[in-house]
């Protein structure tokens, strides 16, 4: 498959993920050519600001690695990242830390981008992973709009929109 395919699939992650009130971002893994994880954001759900469609990711390789006895640094260094939106510095950071092979994302993340939007994660670390953006990013930002049109019901009071 190519990059607009995998897309295509990680954008029907967000679909689900901001018709249960998250944040829509999905997110695939993909490992010789295989789905090995997938998630969206889980962040209003577990109420826990870290559990980004990336972090869950990460954590399904990990069991993924252990069921399989495979090294997960073996495994990591030859994952393809396909998420709608561009990670931002906490998930970019992980990746790096990880040594993916590629992050290939919808649209830029204008307020927490680690890729190129806010920060360039690629400056702090000297691992080469190659990033593809602009995929789909109009399907991705018509997403994000729909969520943010409404309310989070997680936010603090002083972060909540007023009626």
């Amino acid at each position: 498959m190519n990059a607009v395919a995998w897309m295509d699939i990680a954008l029907k992650k967000a679909e689900a993920s901001l018709k249960v009130g998250e944040v829509p971002v999905g997110c695939l893994f993909i490992y010789n050519n295989e789905i090995i994880a997938e998630s969206n954001n889980t962040v209003n759900e577990t109420c826990n600001a870290t559990r980004h469609a990336e972090m869950n990711c990460i954590d399904q390789v990990l069991v993924f690695c252990k069921e399989k006895c495979l090294d997960y640094k073996e495994v990591f260094s030859n994952i393809d990242i396909v998420v709608t939106v561009e990670p931002c510095i906490m998930c970019t950071s992980a990746l790096y830390q990880l040594r993916v092979r590629s992050i290939i994302y919808g649209c830029r993340n204008d307020r927490f981008g680690g890729c190129i939007s806010v920060f360039k994660v690629s400056n702090v670390y000297d691992t080469k992973i190659t990033i593809l953006g602009n995929i789909k990013s109009e399907e991705a930002i018509n997403l994000l709009k729909n969520f943010y049109e409404g309310t989070n019901p997680n936010a603090p009071e002083s972060k909540a929109k007023k009626s």
